[in-house]
C-alpha cells in the first residue's frame, strides 16, 4: 500500500544527502550544455568530486534542437572520438563532418556524467561567486524559481576549489565577478570583450584557445569562453563545445594534482 508521505519523506531525505555532500567539491560547474557536460565527465572520470548546476528544468543547453530545431548535430573528427568513448552514434556526412542525433547526443552525454559520478541538479541558479583573496573560491545559489519571481530570498553557498562558467553565450558567472568584484580578467581589456556575429571556421578554432583560467579559481568553457575573449559564435556545429569542455578538464585536473 502507497503511503504519500512516505514517498515525500524519501525524496526529501535522499536529495537532502545528495546537496550536503556537494557543499564542498573539486569543482562547481555552472551550466549543462554540451561543454559543461563534457567538463564534468572528464573530471568525474578523474575521480575529482564534481557538481554541476544548470538553472532550466533539463540539461543540454542549445544541442537539444540541434539547428533551427532540425534535431540533428554537427561535429568535427576530433569531436567525433569523445562522442565515440561515450558510445553516441555517429554516422558520416562529408570528410570531417559527422551527424549525430541531437537527443541521443544529451541523453548519452547526462546518462555518462551520472554513471562517472557527477552530482547534477537542475532548476538552481548562481547568482554570485565567493572570493576570497581576490580568488573565486565557491558559489552563491538559489532556486531558479525565485530569481524568476524576483522574490526576497536569501541563497546558500558552497565552496569549490575550482569554478567553471560554462552558461554559454551570457558567460553569466564571469560577469558576476567582473561586475561585483571588480577582478581584471586575463583578457586583452580586463573585460568581457563580447561574442561576435557567426563564423564558424574560426569559432571552432578559437574556442579551444579562450578555454582557460580567466581569472584566478575560474575557468571558462564552451560559448562562454568566446564570449569573454571576444570570438565568434559557431551555430549547430558542436565539436568545439565537446572538446572544450575536456581541455577544461583536463587543465583543472593538472592544478589539482
Amino acid at each position: 500500500m502507497l503511503d504519500e508521505i512516505k514517498i515525500s519523506q524519501a525524496i526529501i531525505n535522499s536529495y537532502k544527502k545528495k546537496l550536503l555532500k556537494v557543499l564542498d567539491v573539486d569543482v562547481a560547474i555552472v551550466g549543462g550544455g554540451p561543454s559543461g557536460l563534457s567538463c564534468a565527465y572528464y573530471l568525474a572520470k578523474a575521480k575529482r568530486s564534481i557538481v554541476l548546476l544548470e538553472r532550466k528544468l533539463s540539461i543540454g543547453g542549445g544541442m537539444w534542437g540541434g539547428g533551427m530545431m532540425f534535431n540533428e548535430i554537427v561535429v568535427q573528427k576530433k569531436a567525433r572520438l569523445i562522442l565515440d568513448e561515450l558510445r553516441i552514434a555517429t554516422h558520416p556526412y562529408k570528410e570531417d563532418y559527422y551527424l549525430a542525433e541531437a537527443i541521443e547526443a544529451v541523453c548519452g552525454l547526462g546518462y555518462r556524467c551520472m554513471q562517472a559520478g557527477v552530482k547534477i541538479f537542475n532548476l538552481i541558479s548562481a547568482e554570485d561567486v565567493l572570493i576570497r583573496k581576490n580568488r573565486v573560491c565557491g558559489l552563491v545559489l538559489n532556486w531558479t524559481a525565485v530569481e524568476l519571481a524576483n522574490l526576497d530570498v536569501d541563497p546558500l553557498t558552497l565552496r569549490a576549489k575550482y569554478v567553471v562558467d560554462a552558461t554559454g553565450h551570457a558567460a553569466e558567472v564571469v560577469r558576476v565577478a567582473e561586475k561585483k568584484a571588480d577582478i581584471k580578467l586575463k583578457t586583452s581589456t580586463g573585460k568581457i570583450l563580447g561574442e561576435k556575429s557567426m563564423w564558424a571556421e574560426v569559432a571552432e578554432t578559437t574556442i579551444l584557445k579562450n578555454t582557460k583560467e580567466v581569472c584566478p579559481g575560474l575557468y571558462v568553457c564552451g560559448m562562454a569562453a568566446n564570449a569573454v575573449f571576444g570570438s565568434p559564435r559557431m551555430g549547430p556545429i558542436f565539436g568545439g563545445m565537446l572538446l572544450s569542455g575536456k581541455k577544461a578538464a583536463s587543465e583543472i585536473i593538472k592544478k589539482l594534482k
